[in-house]
């Protein structure tokens, strides 16, 4: 086996557009009398609201193993398959070389280091001066759970950030040199998972809630090393039935 080596660095970068309310909770510090249960994840040193990297990542990653058939039988995301397509550009958890089969330790060996990297995203541009002009990018979604028999309901208030908030994102793809392939296997995946799997995040959604209305995203002025690139279609993604 010859030695990894590190070719490239792609930056994908582009403006993910909140279509409809998004929302990645995050914590309430103080209880209050009708305070919000459920509020967003907010930068600690302004208050605005930000996608965590780890949230985007993992999301992708989920929509990518399941696409590709690499859902743990258990479901247990810290036992990912260490040979997988997903694996190899997403990582996989650190595990102990000491408790390691000497087959997984070759699985390691053969997969490299994480190819992918996934930063924080902050407000763009007229989104942030919005905020800093005031203008509200949040609302308060009150929810309501129905008790069938007594037909008493159960306020649940959620807070969401806007339709028509940017986000900057940011993402790091390395491709490696292999066993001496030149990079070919990860330039592969990065048209063959990578890509994919920010369609599907298009055609899913992000955050919480998801399946009562909130999350759906599109990614804009979409870029890898400042040139214009396109997701693949679905119907090449998965099989849609057209």
């Amino acid at each position: 086996m010859s030695a990894t080596k590190l070719l490239e660095i792609y930056r994908i970068t582009a403006e993910i557009h909140v279509e409809t309310g998004l929302h990645i909770g995050g914590s309430a510090e103080t209880m209050e009398i009708s305070g919000i249960d459920n509020p967003i994840l907010r930068n600690a040193a302004d208050n605005m609201p930000y996608i965590p990297g780890s949230s985007l990542k993992g999301k992708l990653r989920s929509l990518s193993e399941w696409a590709n058939g690499e859902i743990p039988t258990d479901g247990n995301v810290t036992k990912p398959k260490l040979d997988s397509l997903s694996a190899s550009v997403f990582g996989i958890p650190a595990q102990n070389p000491n408790s390691s089969t000497p087959e997984n330790i070759k699985k390691a060996l053969q997969r490299g280091p994480t190819r992918l990297v996934v930063r924080d995203a902050f407000l763009s541009g007229k989104s942030r001066q919005a905020f800093i002009e005031g203008k509200p990018l949040t609302e308060v979604k009150t929810e309501n759970s129905i008790n069938r028999l007594t037909a008493m309901a159960n306020p649940r208030p959620l807070e969401r950030v806007l339709p028509d908030v940017c986000f900057d994102m940011e993402m790091l793809y390395k491709v490696f040199d292999v066993d001496g392939d030149n990079g070919q296997a990860d330039r592969e995946r990065f048209e063959t998972v990578l890509l994919p799997a920010m369609a599907l995040l298009q055609a899913d959604a992000l955050g919480g809630a998801v399946s009562r209305g909130c999350g759906k995203i599109r990614f804009e002025n979409l870029l890898n090393n400042g040139k214009p690139i396109e997701l693949p279609q679905l119907s090449s993604t998965l099989n849609t039935g057209h």
